[in-house]
């Protein structure tokens, strides 16, 4: 019996070093594995204001987790089988400030992130757009099997897995598909919204460093999905200049022919260019799935 006593209080020792080195380690694993949870190294100001509301919502409830650890090791320490003070009263009911903290607390935390995620979740709506005294980029993405189509309609040209935009300019994403159900994230920027045949979503988005960031698909769709990736390059305004001058120069040309080839199910493309021949593209991809009005 003593060995068993020893056995648990040992157990219980060594859970609290683990879970104490877990809570010092934790944040240099995060930052030594940055590049594979982009989310918490934001590079605009939606994606710093999401992380924000993540870091909080989670502060709040380790108000209650962190307690709930520390009284599980006090309790099981103090009211051990071989501590003689650890008094045991099996007809103690109703401890009226014990009721209250373990439903008050709980109820209030609830109530407080409720209320904050209603308000950021407004605050944040991806149709929204961003404050700045610069003129949106409106790009136009469509999710092709199982590649990334972005059109430039002012510039008039077109990329495939690749976005350059300049740093500081609020780029607002006009959103579609012409394949399954995808969804447009590109994590350091901001959240996702998703890509639907026959809809238009949007999804305003900036960059405020200098850098390449991922993009990808947040939603499985179908055997070319782990290779449906870009590339969201954030330049200064010369450098994108100078990119969409390349781009008009562009060996390949984007028409409705063109299109359905690229349209066509390929997997693991590599990033190319085009000169945009046909200005109401996006709204042909739309209409595509269209059903005309029978009378």
């Amino acid at each position: 019996m003593r060995l068993g006593k020893k056995f648990v209080r040992l157990m219980l020792i060594l859970s609290g070093i683990i879970l104490l080195l877990f809570l010092i380690m934790q944040p240099l694993t995060i930052y030594k594995f940055r590049d594979y949870i982009a989310i918490l190294f934001p590079k605009g100001i939606i994606g710093v204001k999401q992380l924000n509301l993540l870091l909080i919502i989670q502060l709040l409830m380790l108000l209650v987790v962190i307690p709930v650890y520390i009284l599980t090791f006090i309790f099981s320490w103090k009211y051990r089988a071989s501590n003689p003070k650890g008094k045991y009263d099996p007809d103690l009911v109703d401890n009226v400030i014990a009721e209250y903290i373990w439903w008050g607390v709980p109820c209030i935390l609830t109530l407080i992130i409720s209320v904050l995620t209603w308000v950021k979740t407004h605050e944040l709506d991806p149709f929204k757009a961003i404050a700045s005294d610069k003129k949106p980029l409106t790009i136009q993405a469509v999710a092709l099997q199982w590649k990334w189509l972005f059109i430039y309609p002012e510039e008039q040209i077109a990329s495939l897995n690749f976005i350059q935009i300049p740093k500081d300019v609020p780029i607002r994403f006009e959103i579609t598909a012409d394949a399954p159900m995808n969804s447009l994230w590109i994590p350091q920027l901001g959240g996702q919204i998703y890509a639907m045949p026959s809809m238009r979503t949007e999804l305003n988005l900036i960059a405020n460093e200098f850098g390449d960031f991922r993009g990808s698909s947040a939603n499985l769709s179908g055997e070319g999905f782990a290779g449906m990736h870009f590339i969201t390059r954030a330049s200064t305004e010369e450098d994108y200049q100078k990119w969409i001058a390349a781009a008009k120069q562009s060996s390949n040309v984007l028409n409705l022919v063109t299109y359905e080839q690229l349209a066509a199910p390929s997997q693991n493309i590599a990033p190319e260019i085009y000169q945009l021949k046909e200005q109401n593209l996006f709204t042909h991809i739309i209409m595509k799935y269209m059903h005309p009005h029978e009378e």
